[in-house]
């Protein structure tokens, strides 16, 4: 009876976290790219612009995911872009080992297509982060759903599972367009 109890279990489990792991943001509309943006897109031709490479499966490409996120976490020192770049925010890769939210999410995408990562996978997120301010993730297109790397986490977690509530996401077919996203726990406050 208790095998019984703990198949049942494991039945009931799995199922969910397979949907929640496996599943993609929802987009809708096209929405103004956040400021910066452009910049960095006719900065760095690799963020906008479409690379060709070899599909990976599934296990390598989680695995990728985390050592990438892991190591540029562990690379780069937290800092707002006035005392690394001297600017307002700039969209860019970090400058002198130090960067903001956005400078890591740029770093981890351009580590990523550089591995073989396919660019068409992989976005750039406005987010509502801790203590209610926006915050730029990557989101990282599987076979299993769309996983978020983040600076503020070792973690690579399925979108639904950060406590994140997505604003705005770059689209992975048009990479220089925007989609509204509006997904996660605070989504309603803005429909």
């Amino acid at each position: 009876m208790k095998r019984l109890l703990s198949l049942a279990a494991f039945l009931v489990i799995i199922p969910h976290f397979q949907a929640v792991a496996g599943s993609s943001l929802p987009v809708t509309r096209s929405i103004g790219a956040p400021v910066g943006f452009a910049g960095a897109c006719a900065k760095y031709k690799w963020l906008c612009g479409r690379v060709a490479v070899q599909q990976l499966d599934e296990q390598a490409a989680i695995a990728l995911l985390q050592k990438v996120n892991h190591a540029v976490n562990g690379r780069i020192v937290s800092a707002e872009d006035r005392s690394s770049s001297g600017n307002g925010d700039v969209w860019s890769l970090p400058v002198a080992g130090r960067g903001d939210c956005e400078d890591y999410a740029l770093q981890k995408m351009k580590d990523l297509i550089e591995a073989g990562y396919p660019s068409n996978r992989l976005a750039l997120s406005v987010v509502i982060g801790p203590h209610d301010q926006n915050h730029v993730v990557l989101v990282a297109r599987t076979d299993r759903g769309d996983y978020v790397l983040d600076n503020l986490t070792g973690g690579v977690k399925p979108w639904r599972m950060t406590g994140y509530t997505f604003l705005a996401t770059q689209d992975f077919q048009s990479r220089t367009g925007w989609r509204v996203t509006l997904a996660g726990p605070r989504a309603g406050e803005f429909s």
